[in-house]
């Protein structure tokens, strides 16, 4: 049975934002008006969810995130203590710019603390973004991306193991034995 929203008494959810059931919205977090937060999620504390946001089914926001208008997570989607997301690409403070760029995180991916996410990227579904990574271009589904500025160093699993691929372009994940296919520079899970 799902749980019915809980918020803390400390968090502030302004009228006409959106949150699933089973949902919970930690410590001094603050949801703004037409935020839309999906079902069995946890918003953990000093956490800021813009106006026209979208946050998928199951996604864990860690402490003290900020996800800004034009941020949209999938489901299942990991986001690490104290990762940025940008909005603006010309940010400047004499300068209203409100033509938010749009960052798209994909479905289960995982973006580790302090990790930072340059506006206008996507990131793939299952993809590993490593703790204090700064994304600056498009990452691909499964990729495992490290460093300043990110690159891409390998291939994860969806449970987020390290694939090691064969010969003949074949991997298996250690822990749930799914199979997997790199070709053209680009990884698919195969039907079991």
């Amino acid at each position: 049975m799902i749980e019915e929203i809980f918020i803390h008494p400390t968090a502030t959810v302004d009228e006409g934002a959106e949150i699933g059931k089973g949902t919970k919205v930690w410590h001094y977090s603050h949801v703004m008006p037409k935020a839309k937060i999906g079902s069995s999620c946890n918003v953990g504390q000093n956490v800021f969810i813009a106006t026209n946001s979208i946050i998928g089914n199951g996604c864990k926001v860690q402490n003290n995130v900020s996800v800004y208008d034009g941020v949209v997570l999938e489901d299942d989607v990991f986001l690490g203590p104290s990762m940025v997301f940008t909005n603006v690409d010309i940010p400047r403070a004499f300068v209203e710019r409100k033509n938010y760029l749009k960052t798209l995180v994909g479905k289960g991916a995982t973006i580790g603390a302090n990790a930072t996410v340059v506006c206008g990227n996507s990131i793939g579904a299952y993809a590993f973004i490593g703790a204090g990574a700064v994304v600056t271009s498009d990452v691909p589904e499964f990729a495992l991306m490290v460093g300043v500025p990110a690159k891409q160093i390998g291939w994860v699993s969806a449970l987020g193991h390290r694939l090691t691929f064969d010969a003949h372009g074949m991997a298996t994940c250690s822990e749930s034995g799914q199979a997997y296919e790199l070709k053209d520079g680009r990884v698919k899970a195969l039907e079991n």
